[in-house]
Parts: structure tokens; C-alpha cells; sequence
């Protein structure tokens, strides 16, 4: 410590130059930061894996076979199974923070083009 130094001028030169987020914190900061993700970034980032492929039954993407049996469901249906989880597909997905209108958006891109 130099004589002239202040207890700020050392607060400064030790403060942390980042911040980790968790949970709530980490996804409020997301949003504000960009918004909400489209469908398609959404799909090309979590959804991709198993939804190209159709790996463990998933519905492959703008495959209307694929997709007929869980649309005649309802909408609000096939987004409480996607938010919720169904069979090998885990809630959300692999998008833990990922806000209910992104996984909405998510389905709207895979079943656009049936």
C-alpha cells in the first residue's frame, strides 16, 4: 500500500472485473440484455439434437407425420408437454432458461412449414 493510497483507490484496483449469474439472475439478465431468442435460435441452439434427427421419438422438424398426433392435442397441450417434459424429452427441453414464450416460438419454428 503506497502512503497516498485510499481504502477506494484499493477497492478498485481488487474489485472483481466480472459477474457470475445463476438461476432467476442469469435468465432476467439475458432478456434485458438481447430480448427473447426467436424460434430459430432457440431450435438451432437446444432443440437441434434430438429434432433434426427425431432421436428417442422426438418429432422430427416440419415432418407433419411426426407432428399430426401431438397437434391434434391442442397448442396449449403441446406447449404444457414441451415446458413440463414428456417421455425421454426433459423439461424445457435442454434449455433450463429458456422463458415459456421462447419454447412457444420454438414449436411455432419446427411445425411452421407443415
Amino acid at each position: 500500500m503506497l502512503p497516498q493510497d485510499t481504502n477506494e483507490d484499493i477497492a478498485s484496483r481488487i474489485a472483481p472485473v466480472g459477474k457470475v449469474r445463476t438461476g432467476a439472475a442469469a435468465a432476467d439478465s439475458g432478456a434485458s440484455a438481447g430480448g427473447a431468442r426467436s424460434g430459430e435460435q432457440v431450435y438451432n441452439t437446444f432443440c437441434t439434437a434430438c429434432h433434426t434427427s427425431g432421436v428417442l421419438g422426438a418429432p422430427k422438424i416440419n415432418n407433419a407425420a411426426d407432428w399430426e398426433a401431438r397437434l391434434a392435442q391442442g397448442a396449449e397441450t403441446v406447449l404444457k408437454h414441451a415446458i413440463e417434459g414428456l417421455n425421454a424429452m426433459p423439461p424445457k427441453g435442454t434449455c433450463s432458461d429458456c422463458s415459456d414464450d421462447e419454447i412457444a416460438a420454438a414449436i411455432d419454428y419446427m411445425t411452421a412449414e407443415l
